[in-house]
């Protein structure tokens, strides 16, 4: 332990904390701008820098280490005058024209500015020029970057794609895409992370809000919604809701608020997915199929894949994701159950990922009519800022019921939205359809955790099945090269991008500083335990799909709408 004094506050703090946590264990908040716990603690923007007793230079209070006898004051006219000029300067290379940015009223660099009480330019404003296409789904807009390093750190250490880097010197410093490629063409896994720790705009989703608008007043088009698992956990969280508010069924309101004529729960397609891919690994499992069967959910890591490891993608499922399987069913199965030319139905999903933007625009996910099974897919932040523009009072709307018949939900769906959740769901139901009987539903919760790769071996019907569940593309890689080595043999694995899975998503409410994929992921394990069925192969809608139009998993007909083929699209060269 090191004794200290902070704005005339002694305290004894363990050696080697920083000055920034010191501060906050005395109840101190010192700002920041770049700063990102264990992530980005680099010290670029001198927004956090304190003055220490006998100690010429101001020193940046996030990497600068407490030791025994230090005198600080983080407040002081020196430390004032600096930090305003230091925000200053970072303002004359900004495009300030807040109204218009996505992230205003969200934004670090807004907040810090009105703290420190800068109400005009003390500095030319010269921004540097825009040059990012608006038509991929991830958008840089180089005139808001305020060079912190976030989106260079999260790619390069949580996801190892390393697509950017820094470029350029002193005020010619700027963020750019590794070797000068646009973005487009490069792997880019469309995971969104660069996008949730930008404490700006300078990174965001492309918005497809109008094109929704446009189907919604559209008299002709018959529009339908899903909604994905993740998504409830997290859809009321810019809106003022408390957790109790924020139910599912709440949600539906909502969306029915703004004009959808059909709102569903993709956690019913979720539950058809297992019944295919737990099929699906059966069959591979008991055949001689190509093992280790990997999960296809999540069109980030397949992006991932494809791009990085396109030598195992025979591995991946060839079941469509969720989204893609409930747009392939509302155009075919439903349409006809509401006598409805399946090229009218305009179908969009509300999802926490970004990357789900370019699944739906991949052109072989087109089975049901030739269209595609998924016109639209919006990100959770999205959601909340239709609802925004609409002057929904979501607090005041009473709950509704997803409509049917695709609309009834498992346990085991919902978990589709955390880490090892897929995993879970399809272990289930593959016990099931390999024993005829139900397991406890928690059997397989060894699964769960928020641990960057975990392994286990299951009695599935008396074969021993070796899993391995990974999140976050870091420790997907590491998987994958301990894989390629021979070093680890697995049957079955699941990958999701985002680190702790669909809840920590791209698309999902920005918290700045803050890494809540967890505490949500937690709300659905929470949600699995409260409902009546937690297996996917008891979803009645499901059964009754089977019954009436699909056959069984893995028929003709399940195969031509619920499965791919993912050799039809190319990642970038």
């Amino acid at each position: 332990m090191v004794n200290i004094k902070i704005d005339n506050i002694a305290l004894q703090v363990a050696e080697g904390t920083t000055i920034l946590e010191a501060a906050k264990q005395a109840g101190i908040e010192i700002p920041t701008l770049c700063y990102f716990k264990e992530l980005n603690e680099i010290g670029a923007c001198r927004v956090c820098v304190v003055e220490i007793k006998g100690v010429n230079r101001l020193a940046a209070a996030c990497n600068t280490a407490a030791e025994e006898g230090m005198e600080i004051f983080t407040n002081s006219p020196r430390v004032r005058e600096a930090r305003k000029v230091n925000v200053e300067l970072i303002l004359s290379q900004h495009d300030c024209h807040c109204p218009t940015c996505v992230r205003s009223g969200n934004c670090k660099m807004q907040a810090v500015a009105n703290d420190l009480n800068i109400i005009g330019f003390a500095y030319e404003n010269a921004p540097e020029k825009n040059v990012c296409p608006g038509d991929f789904p991830l958008v840089r807009e180089a005139s808001k970057c305020i060079k912190c390093m976030r989106c260079v750190q999260v790619c390069d250490k949580v996801q190892a794609l390393h697509i950017w880097e820094v470029k350029g010197t002193g005020g010619r410093t700027t963020i750019g895409v590794k070797g000068g490629k646009k973005l487009a063409d490069t792997d880019c896994s469309l995971c969104g992370q660069c996008i949730t720790h930008c404490p700006v705009g300078a990174l965001r989703v492309r918005d497809d809000t109008d094109k929704v608008y446009a189907a919604l007043a559209d008299a002709h088009k018959i529009t339908v919604l899903q909604i994905a698992p993740a998504v409830r956990t997290a859809w009321a969280e810019s809106l003022g809701l408390s957790k109790e508010e924020a139910t599912e069924k709440r949600m539906a309101a909502a969306a029915k608020a703004l004009g959808f004529d059909y709102v569903f729960d993709t956690d019913f397609a979720a539950d058809l997915t297992i019944m295919e891919e737990g099929s699906e690994f059966l069959h591979r499992l008991q055949n001689g199929g190509t093992l280790p069967l990997m999960t296809s959910c999540c069109p980030g890591w397949v992006r991932f894949l494809k791009g990085q490891y396109p030598e195992f993608t025979d591995n991946l499922s060839t079941a469509k994701s969720p989204q893609g399987m409930f747009g392939a069913v509302a155009k075919s199965y439903f349409a006809e159950k509401i006598g409805a030319d399946p090229h009218d139905i305009f179908c969009v999903s509300i999802m926490p990922c970004t990357a789900k933007k370019h699944e739906v625009a991949i052109p072989n996910l087109n089975d049901a009519c030739g269209d595609p099974d998924v016109d639209v897919s919006l990100t959770t932040r999205e959601f909340a800022r239709m609802l925004r523009a609409d002057h929904i009072d979501v607090k005041a709307l009473p709950e509704c019921e997803f409509d049917s018949p695709l609309g009834t939900a498992t346990g085991a769906g919902v978990i589709f939205g955390a880490t090892g959740g897929v995993m879970e769901a399809a272990l289930r139901s593959a016990y099931f359809l390999a024993t005829g009987k139900n397991p406890d539903a928690d059997a397989f919760r060894d699964v769960r955790g928020l641990d960057g790769w975990k392994e286990m071996t299951y009695d599935v019907g008396g074969t021993p099945v070796r899993v391995a569940v990974a999140s976050g593309l870091a420790n997907t890689r590491r998987l994958m090269e301990a894989l390629k080595k021979g070093e680890v043999e697995y049957d079955f694995i699941e990958i999701m991008a985002c680190p702790s899975g669909c809840a920590g998503g791209g698309g999902q409410p920005i918290c700045d500083g803050e890494e809540k994929g967890g505490e949500r992921g937690q709300i659905l394990y929470d949600l699995d335990k409260s409902y009546a069925l937690r297996f996917s192969h008891e979803n009645p809608e499901v059964q009754a799909l089977y019954r009436d139009y699909m056959e069984k998993p893995l028929s003709h007909k399940a195969h031509e709408l619920l499965h791919t083929d993912h050799y039809g699209w190319n990642m970038p060269e």
